[in-house]
């Protein structure tokens, strides 16, 4: 795929979603992060339902782990691999109170050494809380970026690479929520839902309906 179609793709995405954002519910950093963590293998539907009532009760790193690891089970219970995420989500809470001021740390490499964060979890941190040109992995960008030929890779690093690579600059700060939202309604993994999608016609996927 040449500079120019993606150029004009990530522009049709700019004009159909001007200002894209998670669609995870949170107030501040540290919400977002328990959210992230939460959300591995699960719905954002499914994490801000178990949030809303979780933040409500405990929002800061202290008062989850007032919670303890118990408490917080009873909150998160209905996200798929609870018992692992709450204990990634204590300490974590620990590891900010201890090393952070309780705060969420705005490099990389802090926030990679924080349990249950790996790297597409600090990048969704880096973009969404402290408005970093990073570029998140999942399974819907790495779908769409082999699929369309937008960013081809063998692995979520390589097309994450290969992002940061081709995005033009005016395009990375809002690229993977664009990606990820169109993955998820519409470029589908199953049956993607050509007939109704923006890029069809700059979209090379040979299989397209």
């Amino acid at each position: 795929m040449n500079a120019a179609k993606r150029k004009k793709i990530f522009s049709l995405l700019r004009e159909n979603n001007p200002q894209p954002t998670t669609e995870l519910v949170y107030a501040n950093s540290f919400e977002l992060l328990t959210s992230v963590i939460l959300s591995a293998q699960a719905t954002d539907t499914s994490v801000n339902k178990a949030t809303k009532g979780l933040f409500k009760a405990a929002n800061t790193p202290a008062k989850i782990l007032k919670l303890g690891e118990k408490g917080l089970k009873t909150y998160i219970k209905t996200i798929g691999l609870y018992n692992n995420k709450a204990a990634n989500i204590i300490k974590t809470c620990d590891k900010l109170i201890k090393e952070h001021n309780s705060k969420v740390p705005q490099d990389r490499a802090a926030l990679e050494a924080l349990p249950g964060v790996g790297r597409k979890t600090a990048n969704v941190i880096l973009n969404t809380a402290f408005g970093q040109p990073t570029i998140a992995v999942d399974t819907h960008i790495f779908r769409i970026s082999n699929r369309t030929g937008l960013a081809p890779g063998k692995n979520v690093l390589e097309v994450e690479k290969k992002l940061m690579k081709v995005v033009p600059d005016e395009f990375k700060q809002d690229a993977h929520h664009w990606l990820i939202l169109h993955g998820r309604y519409t470029c589908i993994a199953r049956k993607p839902l050509c007939a109704s999608c923006i890029i069809k016609k700059l979209c090379e996927y040979k299989d397209k309906t």
